[in-house]
């Protein structure tokens, strides 16, 4: 999966570049044909406006956030796009200035106020940004726009509206969530967030929300804790972007990459920091894998251990015969923590780019195995009995299960990230097929497949071409797992119509079709598709 292409200086800085609403929908141009099965809408989010007045956005997680989307109608496409009108957003336009910390950006005090008020302004307490510029997915019958705190934005997916702000802190005990929930078939909806629990110790919430309620009820209301995973240190909790949920169990890796709370806020309330400053990491901590029931929730008190690595995304987990296997996107060692803050860097040159990636470590793919039925007499010996990985589970004298794993997929500085799958049909059971965006250097330039049994894998490329993630949508009735479709958005500057959304066959990434606008767009994060 090696890339084939270098990329031209500038040309990728075109993805992170300010744009404008477009105001209306505009008609897209169609290459090939769209599958008649396509009837809804792809719906993306990401950063939007990477300045306000004369302050930049220093970090790619800043930019406000805009959200997208490509409706299907009759064969026909069209584009549009809004700012979601969060108050991070709303401020920054009105004020012209950075009015609220982001993770890579400080917000200063007014600069129009005298110093007085600006000395007595730090102590204030943290104001948390609600720049949901992450993720988009379903709660009940509404939409939400989402980032990674304690802020969820409900939109409106017809006209991309902004609707309200809800506080999860006001009803659930979690200092933030993930942008990355767990959805049940019956629109239950899991995730998982910080909090502080008795006797200020600090712990891993994972909440439930109800599905849409019969008597038409707001099931965000009834959102409540299922299970708590304790933390490894107490002032210091992991940074967490996902996690793992099979049908009778949840799979939470607390990373050595941990945000220092003490510095956090005695820093920012005496001199103003933003959240990356706060991030540290430890190869000597390695990281503890927690597994917990999933109903009744309970917390499983067995001490797994794995070397260090740096962690945005699981990709699946199931059970299998006594296991709980589980694949993640890694990155090798505490190192991770400077490929995440310099992913600010994507903005500047290629040259730039590559030096900062030489700092990180090899990413891979890899499967770990936990065994579920554990005893003590079995130490020093490998307590995985599946037959077809080489990932393995030891007991150790003081009790703790070490775990390797089975690399699925690696190449140097070739990240298989942002991963899908066929989520309808797999998620939470054994399954064979993954996707996800190819990063070069951090410079998303490929889509790729690989098959988890086999370690086979396909890749869509063009020169010059800065895909998004891509996301699976099957075919109606299929009963094999690859049968159908990926979408993705596709910015190539040199082109007359620089934004496409392109569709590829799932089963061997050749295009089916392409709908072209002739407009820009900046880098997306993560979405869904609405049928």
């Amino acid at each position: 999966m090696v890339s084939r292409f270098e990329h031209p200086a500038g040309g990728y800085k075109k993805i992170f570049q300010t744009v404008e609403e477009t105001g209306e929908a505009l008609p897209a141009t169609v290459v090939g044909r769209i599958p008649s099965f396509l009837k809804g809408s792809l719906l993306r989010l990401g950063p939007g406006l990477f300045e306000a007045g004369d302050q930049p956005f220093l970090h790619l997680f800043d930019g406000q956030a805009l959200m997208h989307k490509f409706d299907f109608s009759n064969g026909q496409i069209t584009y549009m796009r809004k700012f979601v009108k969060t108050d991070a957003y709303v401020r920054a336009m009105t004020e012209k200035r950075v009015c609220i910390t982001e993770f890579g950006t400080i917000a200063y005090p007014d600069p129009c106020k005298n110093i007085f008020s600006r000395f007595f302004s730090y102590f204030k307490g943290v104001e948390v940004t609600d720049n949901c510029l992450v993720n988009v997915y379903p709660i009940g019958e509404d939409f939400y726009a989402v980032t990674e705190t304690n802020f969820i934005t409900k939109v409106d997916t017809e006209t991309l509206d902004t609707l309200k702000k809800v506080d999860l802190m006001n009803i659930v005990n979690v200092n933030g969530v993930t942008a990355h929930p767990h959805i049940e078939k019956d629109g239950t909806v899991y995730n998982i967030g910080n909090c502080m629990g008795k006797g200020a110790t600090l712990a891993y919430n994972i909440v439930k929300i109800p599905p849409t309620q019969k008597d038409k009820s707001d099931p965000v209301n009834k959102c409540q804790v299922v299970v708590q995973i304790p933390s490894a240190e107490r002032f210091k909790p992991s940074y967490v972007h996902s996690f793992g949920m099979t049908e009778n169990h949840f799979v939470f890796v607390e990373t050595p990459i941990k945000i220092n709370l003490l510095k956090f806020l005695g820093a920012w309330s005496v001199r103003g920091t933003q959240y990356m400053d706060c991030f540290e990491a430890d190869d000597m901590k390695g990281t503890w894998i927690h597994i917990a029931r999933k109903n009744p929730g309970e917390y499983i008190d067995v001490k797994f251990r794995a070397s260090s690595m740096g962690l945005f995304h699981h990709i699946n987990s199931y059970e299998d015969q006594g296991h709980i296997v589980f694949d993640l996107c890694c990155w090798k060692g505490p190192e991770f923590v400077y490929n995440f803050l310099w992913l600010a860097n994507l903005r500047s040159n290629w040259d730039e780019v590559k030096k900062n990636a030489v700092r990180a470590p090899h990413p891979e793919v890899r499967r770990f195995v936990i065994p579920l039925d554990i005893h003590r007499e079995d130490q020093g010996t490998n307590l995985v009995t599946l037959n077809y990985t080489t990932a393995t589970a030891v007991m150790k004298a003081d009790d703790t299960i070490w775990l390797e794993p089975e690399v699925l997929f690696s190449a140097p500085y070739q990240a298989f990230e942002f991963p899908q799958i066929n989520y309808h049909m797999c998620n939470g059971k054994n399954y064979t097929y993954a996707y996800a965006l190819g990063l070069n250097h951090f410079v998303p330039d490929r889509i790729c497949k690989l098959n988890v049994r086999t370690k086979e894998t396909w890749v869509w490329q063009e020169p010059d071409s800065y895909p998004s993630e891509p996301l699976f949508v099957q075919t109606p009735d299929s009963t094999d797992e690859d049968d159908g479709v990926l979408l993705s958005i596709v910015v190539a500057p040199a082109n007359v119509r620089p934004t496409y959304m392109l569709i590829l066959n799932a089963k061997d990434l050749s295009e089916i079709a392409r709908a072209e606008v002739d407009i820009i767009t900046p880098v997306t994060f993560h979405g869904m598709y609405k049928p």
